[in-house]
């Protein structure tokens, strides 16, 4: 038997930044790309809890030019005075020791986001370094830092007068975070959210890091009226924004509520909660508060005024279709539960808002009884549905169908039973289908072919989707059950694999099965379990080689990789590159050529935006000065693309690359033979596959309903905006 040697030397103690760098996800969430913004969340929250303490109007947030980010504030800035028990400047207590701040007895902040004192100093012990600024006093103060020790001791750099704020710049340590750059869209989505949530306030934001700058400054006068007004933005409303709040005492102090809904003809349902600006995306409290008070009024009203029978049987989620809802609470000492820790657990809050809801919603239905008509008519032809689609299910199980009992009889299974090993793959047509179940893994792979297109879910009603055969049969397929019965604990195939042709049609096929997933199952991407086969473009042959190129883009750089073989390329001063740096000069000549023909696309003169101003000609400009000065690192002026040399180069290199080759493009799945498809597509050691994911569901939503939705207009609109953007639309 081994030697024991556990003893009190094996027990190692981690004290505070130590800790957070040996265990970041406990602080964070993860080290991969939520994790890496969740950095700037956590900085910025500090600026917006000023705001609600009533001290901070502007924010701003830039990514600069080296990666690295800046959160500004006009607030009243990190106090800098020696700290009584610590002995040291105050800002570095608050930055370099954990559960340090000053929002822990109430004095400074009534509510705020971050409680435990815990966030700004695990940013900087997570950051390879760190600077911040403070004005105050009328003096500028400045220390820095370096994975949370202290490089450059608390010093005054300069006068502010009277102004007040904080400023703080860092850089992610990537020896921790597999994330390497920050995303404008993931950044921007958290800023206009807290924009929405805390009125007046201005958030700024500026991404320098990207070719051409991106720019976007919010702030809602309306709050979360206009926040609703948002997430409905491509739906035709059935009532106006109904506005409620109200404060009122509770266990740890006073309780403020803030509730914003709307109805829409939609048969989804939009419930966006929040505490002290923290999105409970697991709910709570407050939600089952509101949710509570909408059953029991509109149960009331409706009855009171002869409008709902005693036949007819509500639930609340009949009467949550079409129902868009902003519900935002600030809590003195909130208290979180639940598997991501944002689910408000306070008791008294749902009794707080359920009040509130319930007496200002009973007034306006009373002062404006013709919207509580429409509201209350909605809510009977939801209930009717819902039967309908009972009825549906209760006939079709009795077919042995959508109970997991019978499985339907075009799928062909698989003979794993562990769905961590299992994949379903959803084929386009039986052309495809017969392809796929000749080539796959039988052990672990099944193939559902799809007939046709199943049908737009946006635009449908329970009932009427349950009358679709393909929607039927995925849903027994898959094995969760549907709606009021659904059990992720019963999903069949932990990869769910949306397999179509590279054409419109496939597209589409492709769309619709997604609006499914997401208007219907969404807890599948959210797990993690949806992907998008990626089968090959092209089939390129020389001599009896054959490889498969993925997209457009691969083929371009492999054409040009080719070409180059026996192709010498000079700068303009006559002197041959060297091969690698001749082949990063085609590709870049390959970019610009696709910027000069979206741009003569536009109508644009890329001759002209190259001399034009930057500042009156727009980010337009900007980019493309930026794109084309590449070209002077080769020998070559920016001018010199027009003369005709360079065009005909890139031209002729892609020529030379195509000979000998055959080159076959793909239209369908159909075209390829069983063994084909396996390996290009379906083998797990050789084939792409990309995850859905949902990075911003707001987003999601509004996308979804604007694309898939009824209303034509926006869609129309978008469509022009956007149309000259597209690539690949024949396929």
């Amino acid at each position: 038997m081994a030697e024991n040697n556990y003893n009190a030397e094996n027990i190692q103690v981690l004290e505070g930044m130590e800790a957070v760098r040996k265990r970041p996800a406990m602080y964070i969430g993860d080290t991969g790309e939520r994790g890496y913004h969740h950095l700037v969340y956590e900085v910025v929250d500090n600026s917006i809890d000023e705001a609600l303490a009533g001290y901070c109007t502007s924010v701003e947030v830039f990514i600069n030019p080296d990666g690295s980010v800046t959160v500004q504030d006009d607030g009243r800035g990190i106090p800098v005075d020696m700290h009584p028990t610590q002995r040291r400047p105050a800002i570095e207590v608050v930055l370099t020791v954990l559960h340090a701040g000053g929002k822990f007895d109430g004095s400074n902040y009534k509510v705020s986001g971050g409680l435990h004192g815990v966030g700004v100093s695990c940013v900087n012990a997570l950051s390879e370094w760190m600077k911040v600024e403070v004005r105050r006093g009328g003096k500028v103060h400045r220390m820095e830092f370096s994975r949370g020790q202290v490089t450059k001791p608390l010093e005054v750099v300069g006068e502010c007068g009277g102004e007040t704020g904080t400023k703080v710049t860092f850089f992610p340590d990537h020896t921790i975070f597999s994330c390497r750059a920050f995303k404008a869209e993931i950044l921007c989505s958290r800023l206009r959210e807290l924009a929405f949530l805390n009125k007046g306030v201005t958030i700024h934001f500026r991404d320098d890091e990207g070719d051409g700058s991106i720019e976007e400054t919010f702030r809602y006068d309306g709050g979360i009226d206009e926040f609703v007004g948002y997430l409905n933005e491509n739906k035709k409303p059935l009532s106006p924004v109904m506005h409620f709040e109200g404060s009122k005492e509770g266990v740890t102090g006073m309780v403020q509520a803030e509730i914003s809904m709307q109805y829409v003809d939609s048969y989804s349902t939009i419930e966006q909660t929040y505490c002290n600006n923290i999105h409970t995306i697991e709910g709570g409290t407050h939600l089952s508060g509101f949710r509570r008070a909408l059953t029991t009024t509109i149960n009331k009203y409706g009855a009171d005024n002869k409008l709902i029978k005693e036949k007819d049987s509500l639930t609340g989620d009949d009467m949550r279709e079409g129902l868009t809802v902003v519900v935002s609470v600030k809590v003195p000492q909130p208290q979180f539960e639940g598997q991501t820790k944002t689910k408000l657990g306070n008791g008294e809050v749902e009794g707080i808002v359920s009040s509130i809801v319930s007496e200002r919603l009973m007034t306006f239905f009373e002062e404006n009884p013709a919207i509580a008509k429409t509201v209350i008519e909605k809510t009977l032809l939801a209930a009717r549905a819902r039967e309908a689609a009972r009825a549906a299910r209760e006939s079709t199980r009795r077919k042995g169908v959508m109970d997991g009992l019978s499985l339907p009889g075009k799928l062909r299974d698989c003979s794993e039973r562990d769905p961590a090993k299992t994949e379903l793959y959803l084929v386009e047509g039986d052309s495809a289908g017969g392809s796929a179940c000749k080539g796959r893994d039988r052990a672990t792979q099944a193939i559902l072919p799809l007939r046709g297109k199943v049908i737009n879910v946006e635009k449908a009603r329970i009932d009427r989707m349950l009358a679709n055969n393909e929607i039927r049969t995925l849903i027994t397929a898959i094995g969760c059950g549907f709606a009021d019965e659904w059990d992720i604990s019963k999903v069949r195939y932990h990869k769910i694999v949306i397999m179509t042709d590279a054409d419109v049609d496939g597209a589409h096929i492709r769309t619709l099965l997604l609006t499914f997933f997401f208007r219907k199952m969404p807890e599948l991407i959210e797990k993690g379990y949806v992907y998008l086969a990626q089968p090959p473009l092209y089939k390129v042959e020389r001599r009896k080689k054959v490889e498969y190129v993925l997209t457009d883009a691969d083929l371009t750089e492999k054409l040009l990789t080719l070409g180059l073989d026996d192709f010498e390329v000079k700068d303009g001063a006559g002197a041959a590159l060297e091969p690698e740096r001749a082949k990063l000069f085609l590709k870049l000549l390959a970019e610009i050529e696709a910027t000069a023909k979206a741009l003569e696309e536009r109508g644009a003169d890329a001759k002209e935006l190259l001399s034009a101003d930057a500042a009156a000609a727009g980010a337009s400009a900007s980019l493309v000065k930026k794109q084309f000065s590449s070209l002077s690192g080769y020998g070559y002026g920016p001018e010199s693309w027009f003369s005709g040399d360079l065009p005909k180069l890139l031209d002729r290199v892609r020529e030379h690359g195509r000979q000998g080759l055959s080159i076959m493009r793909f239209k369908g799945l159909g075209e390829m033979d069983a063994p084909e498809l396996y390996d290009t597509t379906m083998n797990p050691e050789k084939r792409h596959m990309l995850k859905v994911g949902i990075s911003d569901a707001m987003e999601a939503d509004r996308m979804f309903s604007l694309l898939m939705g009824d209303e034509v207009e926006p869609r129309r609109k978008f469509i022009e905006d956007n149309a000259l953007s597209v690539r690949n639309l024949d396929f």
